[in-house]
């Protein structure tokens, strides 16, 4: 990074961000918000008997809980992988025996440098959740149809959910 066009503005335990100054084509400056991420992970995790574990998870950027599924960020040096192993257990209290990569993707290219890699999870042995102090979240285990009816019918808002339901699906008609 230019230190002269990037000033760091706020860094915290998992990002920061910056005030990044660009050329515009007419020649004038602006100034754009960039957030550098780590990086995350989201994990669909299914079940023997067909079903899709999502979570209910409170956001408290938005006032709501939405329907999701679970994801996390890395914690570097960790690897997409062992992130996606650590954080099923933690919200979903499930362990997989399988984790498959599925897709990758940019977040939010707009703002922030954070890459999400997808997981299928199978295989799966319940050891018990591991929630932060700050998480508020319910497993919801839904039928795999019903699922697909939901991201088809926009029944879902959550955008890294319905990128993986979207690739799961496109690989694994029902």
């Amino acid at each position: 990074m230019d230190d002269s066009s990037d000033r760091l503005v706020i860094r915290d335990s998992k990002m920061a961000v910056h005030l990044r100054t660009v050329e515009c084509n007419d020649g004038t400056q602006q100034e754009k918000i960039v957030i550098l991420h780590p990086g995350a992970v989201v994990i669909l995790p299914l079940t023997d008997d067909d079903h899709i574990l999502f979570i209910k998870n409170h956001r408290v950027t938005i006032g709501r809980t939405l329907l999701e599924l679970p994801a996390g960020t890395m914690e570097p040096p960790e690897s997409p992988l062992d992130c996606a192993h650590r954080e099923l257990i933690e919200e979903t209290g499930y362990q997989a025996q399988a984790i498959n990569e599925l897709c990758a993707f940019q977040a939010a290219p707009g703002f922030s440098t954070e890459r999400m890699v997808a997981f299928v999870a199978t295989d799966l042995k319940h050891v018990g959740q591991r929630l932060a102090p700050d998480e508020d979240i319910v497993v919801v285990p839904i039928p795999r149809r019903e699922a697909f009816e939901r991201l088809r019918d926009n029944r879902l808002e959550d955008a890294k959910t319905m990128a993986v339901l979207g690739s799961f699906f496109a690989k694994n008609p029902i």
